[in-house]
């Protein structure tokens, strides 16, 4: 399975233009995040992994927390995109088979992603103390929640509104998801293989053989 790398290059920037430093910036900012973390970045940090001016930061996004939390949620996008694929690709004849696969390969990307991850969990701590970071958060939360919904159940109407069932779906999978990260970078040794994944999928579902 191929996965996103998330380690960010700048070195084709020009730094010259002011496009190329707001970019430079930005690329900094996401880098720091994988390495450092949210809450122990600095402005400095950043500034160093762009090759950016300090001063420019203020100049182009106004600050650092709101240039941090740019970088936090492109990075989150991604990481939606690549859930939104991996559920589109589950196979299975019932809901609950591609719920399994689906969840299943989102546990296989975790290796590969835990620096983005520990990001995530970060700015998603940090979102209690920044509405306009919460509210963004929300609305991408919801708007995940609805399409991994229809994902699963295999509505190609993007008109459609999901009834309780199936928005609880999406609501599911979307808590599932946050609970694999949470465990993944507290304890990885704990986190279930596939098998057991679907075989409690089917227990909780009284459907074990």
């Amino acid at each position: 399975m191929q996965v996103r790398t998330y380690k960010t290059h700048v070195s084709a920037i020009d730094y010259d233009s002011p496009m190329g430093q707001k970019e430079a910036l930005l690329a900094g900012a996401k880098r720091c995040l994988v390495e450092k973390g949210y809450g122990q970045t600095t402005a400095r940090d950043i500034a160093e992994a762009s090759g950016a001016h300090l001063g420019s930061i203020g100049y182009h996004y106004g600050s650092k927390d709101r240039l941090m939390n740019l970088a936090v949620l492109e990075l989150s996008s991604d990481w939606g995109d690549t859930i939104a694929r991996l559920v589109r690709r589950a196979n299975g004849e019932s809901l609950l088979d591609r719920l399994a696969a689906s969840l299943s390969a989102i546990r296989d990307t975790l290796p590969n992603t835990k620096d983005l991850q520990s990001a995530s969990i970060q700015a998603l701590a940090q979102a209690q103390f920044d509405d306009e970071l919460r509210t963004t958060f929300a609305n991408g939360a919801a708007d995940a929640r609805r399409e991994i919904a229809a994902l699963l159940i295999g509505s190609n109407d993007d008109q459609h509104q999901p009834d309780a069932g199936e928005a609880g779906v999406g609501s599911l999978v979307y808590a599932f998801t946050i609970g694999l990260v949470a465990q993944f970078l507290i304890d990885p040794e704990s986190l279930p293989e596939a098998e057991q994944i679907t075989e409690a999928l089917r227990l909780l579902a009284g459907d074990s053989d």
